[in-house]
Parts: structure tokens; sequence; C-alpha cells
């Protein structure tokens, strides 16, 4: 009889889900990115946007593209493209970016 190891189902739903904190060891480099920005004061190094507009679509954080681009830096992605991607199925910018990504919705933006 011929065993394997048996993964889960992807449609079960578990009574204790995993947090997203815990894929991420305490040594990984997305903590060390996730401190060093945080720490700053990007209204006083002057960046656009910290403050956001009252009207319009809501713009992502500042700290959440610095994040996204010392990442895409020191893992050699030059692509934002890729790095869009990546915010999807890379676990370690899941985890740095707070699961945002592009909303692939039309009608949240106003567009039909």
């Amino acid at each position: 009889m011929k065993r394997f190891v048996v993964g889960e189902a992807r449609d079960q739903s578990t009574l204790f889900p995993a947090l997203l904190d815990d894929f991420i060891a305490d040594d990984n480099p997305v903590r060390a990115i996730e401190a060093f920005v945080e720490g700053l004061d990007l209204r006083g190094l002057g960046f656009k946007g910290v403050d956001p507009h009252a009207t319009g679509r809501p713009a992502y954080h500042p700290a959440v593209l610095l994040k996204l681009y010392i990442y895409g830096y020191l893992n050699r992605i030059q692509s934002s493209r890729r790095l869009e991607r990546e915010t999807q199925r890379n676990v370690e910018l899941m985890w740095l970016t707070e699961r945002r990504k592009r909303s692939t919705n039309p009608t949240c933006c106003g567009l039909s």
C-alpha cells in the first residue's frame, strides 16, 4: 500500500484560521522593513499624500508604497506590475501590505 502525505481540502473551513503573522518568522527581513518605515516621519521627509484628500478615490498610504518599493529593491523586483502580482501570491508581501491589493471591482470607484 502506497502512502502519501495528505494536504488540507481547499474548500474546508477551519475552526481556528491561521494568522498571517504565523507565516512570517521573527527574523524575516520584511519585519525590518516594517519597523524601518513605521519609524520614519514621512511628512517631515517631504512625502506628499500623507494627508489624504477629502474627495476622490482613496489612495494607498505612502508608507505602504514605500514598504513595497523597498521590498522590491531588496528582492530585485523592478517591475511595478510584477510587484502588484506578488502582493496577491507572496505571503511576505501579503503580511507587509496587510493584504492590500488593487480592487478589481469597477463599481467601487464609480466606474460601471
